[in-house]
């Protein structure tokens, strides 16, 4: 969960993951957003990668990427727990 923590914690790879949120795009498309050099873009892409929040799949010439929200889901559960608010914490209470 660090390397999430990690990877969350730039706000253009934020702003990657909004941009995933609303559909699958190459990296191309994601760097259009941006004003900075598509070798930057790839860093950010892959440190998205590593930490297990985007998934890439290759579609003829091009790299597709896509939102991966198995790892948020777990960052967004940790969090409830730790507020109280999550499905562990009324176990908690027992």
């Amino acid at each position: 969960m660090n390397e999430s923590f990690k990877a969350l914690a730039d706000p253009t790879r934020r702003q990657i993951i909004r941009l995933l949120r609303e559909k699958d795009r190459t990296a191309g498309e994601i760097a259009d957003y941006f004003q900075m050099t598509k070798p930057s873009i790839s860093h950010h892409l892959n440190a998205l990668k590593h930490a297990g929040l985007v998934q890439d799949e290759r579609k003829g010439q091009f790299i597709v990427y896509s939102l991966d929200t198995t790892v948020l889901e777990e960052v967004l559960g940790w969090f409830l727990e730790l507020t109280g608010t999550g499905k562990n914490s009324s176990d908690k209470e027992d």
